[in-house]
């Protein structure tokens, strides 16, 4: 944890990791550490992860990887948000409206995102529904008979349903 000192009120700031195989969010006190003899550190959210980096698995053929759904396209992969998420490991001296700024650039960033993200998933989405309509198109014109059968049964019951009206006003009168 850092402290950092925001409008004379402490605030912690907590370091999240990613996960090296599915690159969700690593909190602290949680996950495991892998380092490698070379020491290259390795770092994943639950055991689920690392045995399948240790089997050797490829996180673009895993289907329940962020990397998988980035190669398959169901998520935003090209976006200049995303250049702000990277990790910079560049020191720069302490400043208060610098530190104030980038809290309400990384506001406003947040919204963007979700903006963007939603009006892609509505996109894949449209596209998806255009290809539905063509199965539902298909599946209809193999069963036809079976449409025109029911209508026909449809209009035989209401002509049923008139005639006893009329039997039944002319009984009246």
């Amino acid at each position: 944890f850092f402290h950092f000192f925001f409008n004379e009120e402490v605030v912690d700031i907590m370091r999240l990791e990613k996960c090296y195989f599915c690159s969700s969010t690593i909190y602290p006190g949680h996950g495991i550490q892998f380092v490698r003899n070379d020491c290259k550190v390795f770092k994943f959210c639950r055991s689920k992860c690392h045995k399948s980096f240790k089997k050797k698995r490829n996180p673009r053929k895993v289907r329940w990887t962020k990397a998988f759904r980035k190669a398959a396209g169901k998520e935003l992969t090209v976006d200049t948000v995303y250049e702000f998420e990277k990790r910079r490991n560049v020191p720069v001296k302490y400043d208060r409206r610098l530190w104030a700024n980038t809290v309400k650039a990384m506001k406003r960033i947040a919204e963007i995102r979700q903006r963007r993200e939603a009006q892609f998933i509505k996109n894949r989405l449209r596209a998806n529904r255009a290809t539905e309509l063509e199965k539902d198109k298909k599946e209809i014109e193999k069963g036809v008979e079976l449409v025109k059968v029911e209508d026909a049964a449809r209009r035989i019951a209401q002509a049923k349903l008139k005639r006893k009206l009329q039997k039944s006003i002319a009984a009246k009168e």
